[in-house]
């Protein structure tokens, strides 16, 4: 869950430190007291579009940190910090992001710099935001087979896996097929080519390693006086008369004579026998090595003239020797592929229709397994809808495109053959529309709740939140999303902005924030109110002006229902 958020200079914030608990925290204050703008910096931690905008006038940049709890082993971050090089230690995730007032976004994780991308990875598995514009998302249907398959991943994760591997290899061998069966004098001006470089690759005779080995060779030969002069010198240290192995010789056959007297003396008289004998055997190493060593001009401006080649070659065909080696065969088979087309026409065309047929197996069996999904799906939808006083409403999910007779019918994607929408019918005797074409904003708002209560559980975010979901909603209306709100935070951390006493009621920690002034500069502030601040600012969203008492007694009753409501859950 976020734990503490930080905001410096972002918009008309100066400087605010939040604490954030379990359960559900909630958040009031007058229109344009900073909520949203809260909101918007958690965004920006989460990976979302920045603008200079967001730096508070006079001042270089914008900062937001936010500090994570995971308490899930098994959470997917840890495979993100794995991936990046990220180190999460004591289950915490620390995210830091800066908008400087030159437009520059800075990234941190852990204190790690990664890029927007990487920060946007992370933040869409710790938080999910829900707000207008994701409404708008939901509306879209290029969404909704992705929504499906998040609600029943368990069961389609593998086949899914599957498909997408069987999908690519189709898409490949079919690329290929194209890119033979290109007219006949593309493919004749592709075949000149090939056989161009290959003969040229072919005359340099080019050995495996050979540029490493030439370099190696060139340097010893570069470096000959100094290779020879380090050799004779260590010899010459080490023998003849008065030299190093000799008094190494006298060293050890003095402890030799001694070794019965000690068990000092004997052990180390074992071991400076033993050095002796290495030694001996270098210097009879670096003799021979000394007899082999020789200097050949002609055979440095050979090298010299060879490296040049592949040099030359390098250029055009690869960074190594290797890789021109791996170029070369991949051109041969090119070529081999070319000459024979007709053959390999027909071999691609096997594999394409033995591929697409096993592509079509699995895609036959995610459409199963979605269409039961579907209707497990329609009929949870159905259940929150009843509770949010929608029972009249009917949720269905439509597969434009459907199971053929004959698999050549059937249009494959990258996510098998379905295409799906999300209908729905508010009102008895309506057909069933598209969500766009159909919910109101208040009637939306509770699909949205609806979906959210239910993909809680599946989405695995540690935090969710809410910028004003209650719009267009009222009465029992808004009783029943304070309900489902509060049921949300029992699967995760749920933030929520709301101008209804009836969600503000539910909360487990209620903050105020408040816009003031000083030194002719607006600033926000965040205070986190106690139950009789929080019976106060409920009278205060109940009659939007002065504080009566008739407005504190019903605060008080939206209290006492929604700690009754909270002991109803437990």
């Amino acid at each position: 869950m976020l734990t503490e958020l930080t905001i410096r200079d972002f918009a008309i914030i100066n400087e605010i430190s939040l604490t954030f608990n379990e359960g559900l925290t909630v958040l009031t204050g007058e229109t344009g007291a900073g909520k949203s703008i809260i909101i918007d910096a958690v965004q920006l931690l989460a990976g979302g579009r920045g603008s200079v905008d967001f730096v508070r006038h006079g001042t270089k940049r914008a900062e937001i940190e936010g500090l994570f709890t995971i308490d899930r082993k098994n959470h997917p971050i840890y495979e993100l910090g794995l991936e990046y090089g990220i180190e999460i230690q004591e289950e915490q995730v620390i995210m830091q992001r800066a908008i400087t007032s030159g437009g520059k976004s800075i990234c941190r994780i852990n204190g790690k710099l990664v890029t927007l991308a990487i920060l946007r990875e992370f933040g869409r598995t710790l938080i999910d935001i829900h707000s207008q514009h994701e409404t708008q998302s939901l509306m879209d249907p290029a969404n909704h087979l992705q929504l499906l398959d998040m609600y029943d991943e368990a069961n389609i994760k593998s086949t899914k896996q599957e498909y997408r591997y069987l999908y690519e290899k189709l898409t490949s061998l079919r690329k290929k097929y194209k890119n033979l069966n290109e007219n006949e004098q593309e493919t004749a001006h592709r075949l000149d080519l090939l056989q161009f470089q290959l003969n040229e690759l072919e005359a340099a005779n080019l050995q495996p390693d050979e540029d490493e080995t030439l370099e190696e060779e060139s340097a010893s030969l570069v470096n000959y006086e100094k290779i020879y002069q380090a050799i004779q010198d260590a010899y010459n240290a080490l023998y003849g008369e008065q030299k190093g192995l000799e008094w190494l010789n006298i060293a050890q056959q003095a402890l030799q004579d001694n070794r019965e007297y000690d068990p000092f003396i004997a052990e180390k008289a074992e071991d400076a026998s033993n050095h002796y004998y290495i030694l001996e055997e270098m210097t009879y190493d670096l003799r021979s090595h000394l007899d082999q060593l020789y200097y050949e001009p002609d055979r440095l401006n050979e090298i010299e003239a060879r490296l040049s080649e592949i040099n030359r070659l390098k250029k055009k065909y690869g960074p190594t020797v290797n890789d021109i080696l791996e170029y070369m065969a991949k051109i041969e088979e090119e070529i081999e592929q070319i000459t024979n087309k007709d053959s390999h026409l027909s071999l691609l065309a096997e594999q394409i229709e033995e591929t697409a047929k096993d592509a079509y197996l699995e895609a036959k069996q995610m459409h199963d397994i979605r269409k039961k999904a579907a209707g497990a799906l329609s009929e949870e939808i159905h259940q929150e809808l009843t509770g949010l006083y929608l029972e009249k409403a009917a949720f269905t999910i439509d597969f434009s495109q459907k199971e053929a007779a004959d698999r050549k019918d059937v249009q494959l994607h990258e996510n098998g053959f379905d295409f799906i929408r999300f209908f729905i019918s508010t009102n008895p005797g309506e057909p069933a529309k598209e969500l766009s074409k159909v919910a109101s904003g208040g009637e939306m708002s509770r699909i949205m709740l609806a979906l959210k209560k239910i993909f809680a559980q599946h989405q695995g975010v540690t935090s969710v939140i809410f910028d004003e979901v209650d719009t267009g909603v009222s009465g029992r209306v808004a009783q029943a999303i304070a309900e489902k709100i509060l049921q949300v935070s029992s699967e995760s951390q749920v933030l929520c902005i709301t101008h209804l006493p009836q969600v503000a009621a539910m909360a487990d920690t209620h903050k105020l924030i408040e816009k003031q002034e000083r030194n002719n500069r607006t600033f926000t502030s965040v205070s986190e109110l106690p139950a009789e601040g929080q019976m106060k600012e409920l009278g205060r969203m109940i009659t939007g002006t002065k504080l009566t008492d008739t407005a504190k007694e019903h605060a008080k009753e939206l209290l006492e229902m929604a700690n009754a409501f909270k002991k109803k859950m437990k």
